[in-house]
């Protein structure tokens, strides 16, 4: 039986390969503007979006296992999806300046179609004041790998400066609660106990 992520992202592929788990990674074909569209509580998004994208997958692998997972940003109110191009970032950088951002990633497992079992994590990052030289240098350095995060940023990268204090799960604020994750996948027997 394979494990299959349902995923293009190379720091979701890089944390379960770090921790030693065994997965095809495959490209979830899921419109999440439609998806984010009909959903009347912006808490719920990121576990929606996990879900749709495991099932997407599941659908046509069946048998397989299949994990989803996603991550959203809000500040002041206001949610926040991967910058459109290099302007968007720069105005999403100037717009967290100075605030807290709340970035909420969820995973979720399927199986023959359906959810089995689904978790989410919320951290609060607070973001230091950003000078306009510091946005265009970070740009200049970091573009365009920021340009598929959700909050402009990359932790394992040069994204760690952009914060003056970090409130939550290391592997959630990477885009995915690995450590529940791992515990599913044990308890489902897809990793030894």
């Amino acid at each position: 039986m394979t494990l299959i992520l349902a995923s293009t992202s190379a720091i979701r592929r890089s944390m379960l390969s770090a921790a030693g788990v065994g997965f095809e990674a495959v490209a979830p074909n899921v419109d999440e503007a439609a998806i984010k569209a009909t959903l009347p509580v912006a808490a719920n998004i990121a576990s929606e979006l996990a879900a749709a994208k495991a099932l997407a997958v599941s659908a046509k692998r069946l048998e397989e296992w299949v994990i989803g997972s996603d991550s959203v940003v809000e500040v002041d109110g206001r949610d926040f999806s991967k910058p459109a191009n290099l302007a968007d970032a720069a105005d999403h950088l100037r717009f967290f300046s100075g605030k807290a951002m709340r970035l909420t990633s969820a995973v979720a497992l399927a199986r023959f179609g359906g959810v089995d079992w689904n978790h989410q994590e919320t951290a609060t990052l607070n973001v230091r004041q950003l000078s306009d030289q510091f946005i265009d240098d970070y740009l200049a350095a970091e573009w365009p790998q920021v340009g598929y995060c959700v909050g402009v940023f990359r932790m394992e990268a040069r994204g760690v400066q952009l914060f003056e204090s970090v409130d939550g799960d290391h592997f959630t604020i990477l885009g995915m609660p690995l450590l529940p994750l791992l515990g599913a996948l044990r308890t489902r027997r897809l990793l030894p106990a």
